[in-house]
């Protein structure tokens, strides 16, 4: 059975012997990016290769709703030389806001999470012909073959009708396609089935793995709003939050840092790279102003090893 991680740094997983902690010394880390199996414009092997010219210090892959790729990426990180971690985002409830959870570390081959995410992925599905008919009826046709060529091999969902949108001329950017048709709402707005916050922070625990709430500053301007989610996550069984984020201020990335401490959560950060899908997110780097420090690693995997030792389908 694979291993959910394939590192090099600080501390001995198993049979992997690391390196000395000295080598996080002015590095980045980027636990937040996308392949083509969700919304991502490159595959796991091209993550891995921009991963190396960054000179990223670790890599995870989080694409949403699927592990399709982390079995590929772990392969590719280790035979390259380069520290990834298995990831995934699930998109999640929690009283009337949709919150992302993201996991790490845990087992991708567990059949129990692909049972588990198959809801997911068949309600994506369903989801996609409901806004092909809503967009038809607006005028606007595009065939499921359109679709599924610009979504390749990987989960469809609406970043691909916002790509279509915008090479049919319909709307000038990807943040338009939203604003006008696909957002919350909107003229082709359809929702559709996901876990509970509390539900997908369980899963990913019975997975092996530490549980991670994506991008807090962008659930509500309001400070009071993210304390209190927080903390009633954190009582759900919540690890972690994820800090350096490329929209989150300074002051925002200190406060942050502040309620994790409060709640003893792990600190993370990534960069939410999707590649050409949406440029304005770039990897992780030293030299482009986004690089969440390696110094975050060591406590995630010290907090991973300790729920490694526990889990046998890990040995």
């Amino acid at each position: 059975m694979a291993f959910a991680f394939t590192l090099s740094c600080g501390i001995v997983f198993k049979k992997y012997v690391l390196k000395p902690p000295s080598c996080t010394t002015l590095m980045c880390i980027d636990l937040h990016t996308h392949s083509l199996y969700s919304d991502g414009s490159h595959t796991p092997h091209e993550l891995v290769a921009l991963g190396l010219q960054n000179k990223l210090r670790c890599l995870a892959l989080t694409d949403h709703d699927t592990v399709e790729g982390v079995t590929d990426l772990l392969r590719y990180g280790k035979k390259a030389g380069l520290p990834v971690l298995s990831g995934m985002e699930v998109s999640t409830t929690l009283r009337n806001y949709t919150v992302h959870i993201l996991g790490y570390g845990f087992d991708p081959e567990l059949p129990e999470l692909h049972r588990w995410l198959r809801p997911l992925q068949d309600s994506r599905a369903r989801r996609n012909q409901n806004i092909l008919a809503k967009l038809h009826n607006l005028g606007i046709d595009i065939s499921e073959e359109e679709l599924q060529a610009v979504s390749g091999e990987g989960q469809t969902g609406r970043p691909h009708f916002a790509r279509l949108l915008v090479q049919r001329g319909v709307v000038a950017s990807f943040d338009a396609a939203f604003s006008r048709y696909l957002g919350r709402n909107k003229p082709a707005w359809v929702p559709r089935f996901s876990y509970s916050a509390p539900e997908a922070i369980a899963m990913i625990h019975r997975a092996g793995g530490k549980a991670v709430l994506a991008h807090p500053g962008m659930l509500s301007p309001d400070m009071r709003v993210i304390v209190a989610l927080v903390e009633e996550l954190a009582h759900q069984g919540l690890d972690g939050l994820e800090v350096y984020y490329p929209s989150h201020s300074r002051q925002l990335c200190r406060r942050l840092i502040n309620l994790a401490s409060i709640h003893r959560l792990l600190v993370t950060g990534g960069s939410d790279f999707h590649g050409a899908t949406r440029p304005a997110h770039p990897l992780a780097s030293r030299t482009n102003g986004f690089c969440p420090p390696a110094s975050l690693l060591s406590p995630l995997l010290a907090a991973l090893a300790n729920q490694h030792d526990q889990q046998p389908f890990f040995h």
